[in-house]
């Protein structure tokens, strides 16, 4: 009962932890000042109601007085009490003076209002999960054109989300994809909680000549990873002479499928292994916070492009100030967050740091997730050459490299 009755209430509550199928970061108090929030449109129209209600009220008073004195300045003259309101004389001194103001007095007319409709009994068509009408539709558009950045939201938030590099424009008849993914976590006072590297070698034959063929490993990875062919590659070659091929080298690698044929593991809580370090300093001033944000990037062969630092800040306080910036910034107003954008993190520009002032406390400015992409794969692990099982003779081949992020966290 009680929440049939705060139905409505709730449903504002959860529009404001919700938006675009993803949640919002608001607290309790944050959604308890949103929900009872007074409008001021609904201010001015109360009021006018007020004031046309008592004028109206005042008005029937009025002419209930007139009558009243009318009927009875007609009763001490001894003449018959005027008809009020067209109706006649006859029978009008039997009825009482309570008959006569109910009969002539017309109440003003009240501002209309527009009843809510009202929702038809039978099966429910509201809110379907995973719907997309029209109705979101036009206000995504309507998000795009006010500049707003839409992520998509079919798919997984995981891996789904990250950045993925496109495939290269020509593809041979045997096409490699060395992928590799990180979810990392650390904490804001220093020391690495997990980090974990996932790697895989992928092959896709388009031609059935080139079916039967052998992948040249070069392994150069120093960190301790651990590595697992495919159940049907020959493990012994591959341990004694990192040579990927089938068991039966009669037979041949499957045509127009990819195959995962190697794939490792890293798993660590060495913090030198820490590709991109992350250090937040917040401090409190008379006004709220200074916050201080270095990265410094520790593996130096790589590349990270498209990197976006995105630190949470508290709803409702303006616009962040920034001060000293490498890079670029982009203060999201609805989700609450401060993205630091930065093109290309490589040897060239290994460190650099973000400054701003906000109202705050220094626990709103974490969790800090990262983001980025890189063609070169953290685990120096490739495929050099491609051969025919039988004549060893070179094979014109394509790859792609990428390493992406799946989660990288700063608690």
């Amino acid at each position: 009962i009680e929440i049939s009755e705060h139905c409505f209430d709730l449903i504002f509550a959860f529009d404001e932890i919700v938006a675009l199928g993803y949640r919002e970061n608001v607290n309790l108090a944050q959604i308890r000042t949103f929900t009872e929030m007074d409008s001021h449109e609904e201010k001015v129209f109360r009021a006018v109601r007020e004031t046309q209600e008592r004028e109206a009220k005042a008005e029937m008073r009025r002419k209930a007085k007139e009558l009243q004195q009318a009927r009875r300045d007609a009763e001490r003259s001894g003449k018959k009490v005027p008809a009020f309101g067209g109706f006649g004389s006859a029978g009008m001194t039997s009825i009482s003076s309570g008959s006569i103001i109910t009969d002539n007095i017309v109440e003003p007319e009240k501002p209309k209002i527009t009843p809510a409709p009202v929702r038809p009994s039978g099966p429910s068509k509201a809110l379907k999960l995973g719907a997309k009408g029209k109705e979101v539709d036009n206000f995504v558009d309507k998000l795009k054109s006010e500049g707003e950045t839409i992520m998509p939201t079919t798919g997984k938030r995981g891996s789904d989300v990250s950045k993925v590099l496109p495939p290269p424009v020509n593809m041979e008849s045997v096409h490699l994809r060395v992928e590799e993914k990180i979810l990392l976590t650390c904490g804001r006072d220093g020391g690495l909680q997990n980090m974990e590297v996932l790697g895989m070698v992928t092959l896709r034959v388009t031609d059935d000549k080139n079916g039967r063929i052998r992948l040249i490993i070069n392994n150069n990875d120093n960190k301790g990873l651990q590595l697992q062919t495919h159940p049907n590659v020959d493990k012994k070659l591959f341990t004694a002479e990192s040579v990927i091929g089938l068991k039966n080298p009669e037979k041949s690698f499957p045509l127009n499928n990819d195959v995962g044929v190697l794939k490792w593991r890293l798993q660590t809580t060495d913090e030198s292994l820490i590709p991109l370090t992350i250090n937040c300093w917040p401090s409190e001033s008379g006004t709220g916070c200074d916050v201080n944000i270095e990265y410094e990037l520790q593996e130096e062969t790589l590349e990270l492009n498209d990197v976006v630092i995105s630190i949470p800040v508290p709803s409702g306080v303006g616009a962040p100030v920034i001060g000293d910036l490498d890079g670029e910034y982009k203060h999201d107003s609805r989700r609450n967050v401060l993205e630091w954008c930065l093109p290309v993190i490589d040897a060239n520009n290994k460190t650099g740091s973000l400054e701003f002032s906000v109202a705050g406390q220094p626990n709103d400015f974490f969790p800090i997730s990262v983001s980025f992409v890189s063609k070169r794969n953290y685990c120096d692990i490739q495929v050099t050459k491609v051969t025919h099982v039988d004549g060893d003779n070179s094979i014109r081949f394509s790859s792609e490299t990428s390493f992406v992020v799946d989660k990288y966290e700063i608690l």
